[in-house]
């Protein structure tokens, strides 16, 4: 018994390091809280086939988008409203910088994610 209780603390010890662990390399966390009507973006160059997974939640609704400017012109590839979460692969069909967005609409929002390679 006395042996268990050394190998339970180093194992709990593991499994919470490995919980607050930071994201892979090349990995963009989100970690971020909106007062109501605010907005949060992150933005990165993309060139014509670089993809990026990214996910995320929230617990508001929020909308979300992922877009990009030329001149004055906002073009939006991905373009979600009143979302709670959202995830998959963005692929770029141009070189543009790229920003993923979130808005907060009625209340403030807790949104917790990343952008990844």
């Amino acid at each position: 018994m006395r042996r268990l209780l050394p190998l339970a603390l180093a194992l709990a010890l593991a499994c919470g390091a490995h919980a607050n662990s930071p994201a892979p390399a090349g990995d963009l966390p989100v970690k971020v809280t909106l007062e109501a009507t605010k907005v949060h973006e992150e933005c990165t160059r993309l060139e014509a086939g670089q993809s990026r997974k990214y996910h995320w939640k929230s617990d508001a609704p929020v909308d979300f988008n992922i877009h990009y400017h030329r001149g004055k012109d906002v073009f939006y590839p991905v373009k979600r409203d009143r979302m709670r979460g959202d995830g998959g692969t963005f692929t770029a069909r141009s070189g543009e910088d790229y920003c993923w967005m979130w808005t907060a609409k009625d209340k403030a929002a807790k949104i917790e994610g990343s952008i990844g390679k």
